[in-house]
């Protein structure tokens, strides 16, 4: 029997950054010796306070059903949260909370998207919003911002791309892949376009927010631009701050309308998010973020090391990130040349494969809109991104010049 499946799902694919990860898993499972730098996933663990929060809450018994805008106690900290860290305001209605921060990206698409609305996706992009914005039947519409202009939106791309069916804007700083940042200036340039367009939207993804290596506190658009509040929906979460990926929680914070919109469809996809998740999350906003600095300060230290190595590397291009897991690397200038074996690299696929072969896993440039670049990431031992960056160098002095016909 062969199942018909949908023009919805059709439209979409699966995860590059997961394939990528499922290949290097397969080939260390067979004995292969590989580094992986795919995944942006902390190597630190979750801190010992929540996970003693999360057992705590077992053993009282809160294990029911929770509310589906999330648990009032922990709105009520993502609120101060987002008080004392990202100096805004929000009222206790326009606070939920979602199985993660991509279902909270799903419930807004999904409430405010009809057919042919567009959404305008910055490029280098996280996969996922591109995708998340097909299945809801929308339009992404891709503005390339690559190295030369710091992997950032320019207001001269913004006011060009707006259109009579524009319905959202995505903004992430600090970018997944690039590591970009925008400053205070760049944002008070965006937000300017922006008041000249009061029908878009803006989503503002701020999941690295604390994982910047300027030594600053966040500073997003709705601190430069607080009259745009009322159309944003600023997304977070508890992942990548305290090393939280498998608990699954995020947060939305957005006008009432949209957040209450939001509510009604997580109540049909997926209800409330895990008592024990929620319970975990709460300590985490609780605790402080006395550990941070000295995972920050790692961060920066492979990020150091790994740029340092790869910009010696010819034919390879390389911006030193501003903050987040990543290093997103050019290698336009591999194209072309041979391997020992005669193989030539003729496009980044080539080059991952090369790459490893040589014992790197990366993800190809591609799954964020931008060729020929790969990213890697820094999440993982210092040693391995050390190690890493070595054998990429080795592998690229290894390559030969097409010499000309």
């Amino acid at each position: 029997m062969t199942i018909s499946l949908s023009r919805r799902v059709r439209r979409v694919s699966l995860s590059a950054n997961a394939a990528a990860k499922l290949k290097t898993t397969t080939l260390r499972e067979a004995g292969r010796d590989i580094l992986d730098l795919t995944t942006g996933e902390p190597d630190f663990d979750t801190p010992e306070h929540i996970k003693r929060a999360a057992c705590a809450a077992i053993a009282a018994g809160a294990t029911k059903y929770t509310p589906t805008a999330g648990v009032r106690a922990l709105r009520e900290a993502v609120r101060r949260k987002l008080a004392a860290e990202n100096r805004l305001d929000y009222p206790l209605a326009g606070i939920v909370v979602a199985n993660g921060a991509k279902q909270i990206v799903f419930n807004a698409f999904a409430a405010t998207l009809d057919e042919g609305d567009e959404v305008l996706v910055p490029v280098p992009y996280w996969p996922s919003f591109p995708d998340i914005v097909r299945f809801n039947d929308g339009t992404p519409v891709f503005l390339e911002c690559p190295l030369e202009q710091g992997y950032k939106l320019t207001p001269e791309q913004l006011e060009a791309h707006i259109g009579p069916r524009t319905r959202w804007l995505i903004l992430n700083s600090p970018g997944n892949p690039s590591g970009a940042l925008y400053d205070e200036a760049e944002l008070a340039a965006l937000a300017a376009v922006l008041r000249r367009h009061p029908q878009v939207l803006i989503l503002l993804d701020e999941l690295y927010e604390h994982i910047r290596f300027d030594g600053r506190p966040p500073l997003g658009l709705l601190n430069v631009a607080p009259d745009l509040q009322a159309r944003s929906l600023l997304v977070g979460g508890v992942s990548k701050t305290y090393a939280m990926t498998g608990w699954r929680v995020g947060f939305g914070a957005a006008p009432e309308a949209l957040a209450t919109a939001m509510t009604v469809v997580q109540s049909q996809a997926a209800s409330g998010a895990s008592s024990v998740g929620q319970a975990a999350a709460l300590a985490a906003f609780a605790g402080g973020l006395e550990f941070l600095p000295a995972q920050v300060a790692a961060y920066r230290e492979r990020r150091d090391l790994l740029v340092e190595a790869l910009a010696a590397v010819d034919g390879l291009e390389v911006l030193a990130p501003q903050g987040g897991f990543f290093v997103f690397v050019r290698c336009v200038g591999l194209l072309g040349r041979r391997c020992a074996d005669g193989r030539h690299l003729d496009g980044e696929a080539d080059v991952l494969d090369y790459l490893l072969e040589s014992g790197v896993s990366g993800v190809a440039g591609s799954a964020y809109g931008l060729s020929p670049y790969f990213r890697l990431s820094i999440a993982t031992a210092t040693d391995s991104v050390v190690e890493a960056g070595r054998r990429i160098a080795l592998a690229c002095a290894a390559l030969r010049e097409e010499l000309p016909a």
